[in-house]
């Protein structure tokens, strides 16, 4: 049996752009020295580096092509009613300060013969929200993508979040959240769009 120390038995595997990293690294340092850190102490030797991967981790969105992760797990299927996926979390960055918000998101649409996976709704969400975003523009993208991959009688999108350039500058506002929401098809109904508002806020499970 091979005894490891816990140091040697653990090893993080990331694959990141060499040339993308450095390029990175070196933006990193020259914040920290502007903003008057000393990025020799102990506690930053590395953080340029780590912020240089969490950002390309942060915005591998870029990379990623929503419509062929939907077309991947498309099946044919005749149910037409409300398919609902709620209470999805959501990470992005705001665009124009590149500071966090977060929040769920509810994506519902009616099948047209065709349904998709149901862990693929999360993904494509994480694809437009792992960019940098306005709330507004990422619950289109995520409506908009549905609509034009599957072909559905409709799609209705809900995105409720907190924005750190609310909360950590500016009015510093801590308990405003942001709701946006598009429709399309069978959603602009009252009738369905009601029917899909009372799912989400119900406590069914």
């Amino acid at each position: 049996m091979v005894n490891l120390s816990k140091e040697m038995s653990y090893k993080k595997v990331e694959t990141y752009d060499k040339e993308t990293t450095n390029r990175l690294i070196d933006s990193y340092n020259v914040i920290l020295d502007k903003i008057g850190e000393d990025k020799e102490r102990e506690g930053l030797l590395k953080t340029p580096e780590r912020a240089a991967k969490a950002m390309q981790f942060l915005t591998q969105g870029y990379e990623m092509d929503a419509e062929a992760i939907l077309k991947a797990a498309m099946f044919k299927e005749d149910y037409s009613e409300i398919v609902l996926v709620k209470d999805i979390e959501v990470y992005s960055m705001c665009e124009h300060h590149m500071l966090p918000f977060f929040g769920k998101a509810h994506v519902a649409y009616i099948p047209n013969g065709h349904i998709v996976g149901l862990s693929k709704i999360p993904r494509i969400i994480d694809v437009f929200a792992r960019r940098l975003q306005v709330q507004e523009r990422l619950t289109d993208d995520i409506l908009k993508c549905i609509d034009k991959t599957l072909k559905p009688l409709g799609v209705a999108v809900i995105i409720e979040a907190r924005h750190m350039c609310m909360m950590m500058r500016g009015v510093q506002k801590q308990n405003s959240v942001t709701t946006t929401s598009a429709f399309t098809g069978q959603f602009e109904k009252e009738e369905t769009r009601s029917e899909f508002l009372n799912l989400v806020s119900s406590k069914l499970h």
